[in-house]
């Protein structure tokens, strides 16, 4: 896969970035909003494009996750076990309640107007936020998971469920009762991150060894027959193969095309449909740890802070880089078909 490769400018970095590891963030839907989670116990809102800090929540332990619910508030999956909302308007946060281990990830459902939450207890939980002043209230269902969850995604009411010893399970969030589909990860290694394609029809999921899966929600032969997988964030060093960590997925909102960021400090943009990479930005100071594209796709957010890979260490300081997206980067090329012969 070939690529361009441009001057070194990583972005605007965002002022009063998070002390420690940041474990996740994510762009409103209805503006330049940024939801920003970290290992220091805060969840904080940021104008990206003001670079203004508008709020920030302490926790009562290191936070691993957060989403939008509207513009100024959101929710929050904590290594105190607790799922919280936090609404950055009024100041004032409520528990929707708890799972029995640190909860990993978290995601909000506008379909189904509900909060999804996965957690190291092997369990997944959805809550409805409306009754948040009782657990009992809010609290929709459990469901019982193979292994700890690592990742979540969402497209329309399909929700994909990513754990440890490389389960996937996919789900109608109509009918919780039994996965739609139970299946393993067709790459080798522990999964880092799944992310829905926008359309709906599939999902991407990346591993700790350096490698994407492109996969089809379809079952029949054909749609099975167009799933692949590819290498990337990984160098030659010395006739050696070094190998990274794919940490991140974001997928842009108009072209379809998709972000990856590891390890190796790197984010790369690729064009799944054609199997080609479009270009590869200028090296972080650090791991990149997470990534978001705006609502319009105009701004990408690029988390550069160390994830632990290599043990603690000496590192660069944790860090938000606000990206303006030029169409060349994310738009897909045409193919170029032979003249046919006259």
């Amino acid at each position: 896969m070939t690529s361009v490769h441009p001057p070194p400018v990583p972005g605007r970095e965002l002022s009063n970035p998070p002390t420690d590891g940041i474990s996740n963030l994510r762009f409103s839907n209805h503006s330049d909003n940024l939801l920003v989670s970290s290992w220091d116990k805060t969840v904080r809102l940021y104008d990206a494009s003001a670079n203004v800090l508008r709020g920030e929540f302490m926790h009562g332990g290191p936070v691993l996750d957060c989403c939008f619910h509207d513009d100024s508030s959101g929710f929050s999956a904590s290594v105190d076990n607790k799922v919280r909302r936090i609404m950055f308007s009024h100041g004032k946060e409520e528990i929707l309640g708890r799972h029995d281990a640190p909860v990993r990830c978290i995601e909000y459902s506008y379909a189904a107007g509900q909060v999804i939450t996965g957690s190291w207890d092997k369990t997944l939980k959805c809550w409805d936020p409306r009754g948040a002043s009782g657990q009992e209230r809010t609290l929709v269902g459990t469901y019982p998971q193979p292994e700890r969850v690592y990742s979540l995604s969402l497209v329309g009411n399909r929700l994909v469920v990513a754990t440890a010893g490389r389960h996937v399970n996919v789900y109608d969030l109509r009918n919780m009762s039994q996965p739609e589909q139970r299946r393993e990860s067709s790459l080798k290694y522990q999964t880092r991150c799944v992310r829905c394609y926008p359309n709906g029809t599939g999902y991407a999921l990346s591993s700790v060894e350096g490698r994407v899966a492109m996969e089809f929600f379809d079952l029949s032969e054909a749609s099975q027959a167009k799933k692949y997988a590819f290498k990337c964030h990984r160098k030659s060093e010395a006739g050696r193969d070094i190998v990274y960590p794919v940490n991140a997925i974001a997928f842009h909102p108009v072209y379809g095309t998709f972000a990856t960021g590891g390890c190796d400090g790197f984010v790369n943009v690729w064009d799944g449909n054609n199997k080609k990479r479009l270009y590869q930005y200028s090296k972080y100071p650090t791991s990149v740890a997470a990534l978001s594209f705006s609502k319009d796709g105009r701004l990408l957010a690029v988390a550069s802070s160390y994830t632990f890979e290599e043990g603690d260490k000496a590192h660069e300081p944790d860090a938000i880089f606000v990206r303006s997206v030029n169409e060349i980067e994310v738009k897909p090329k045409p193919k170029v078909y032979p003249n046919p012969p006259a």
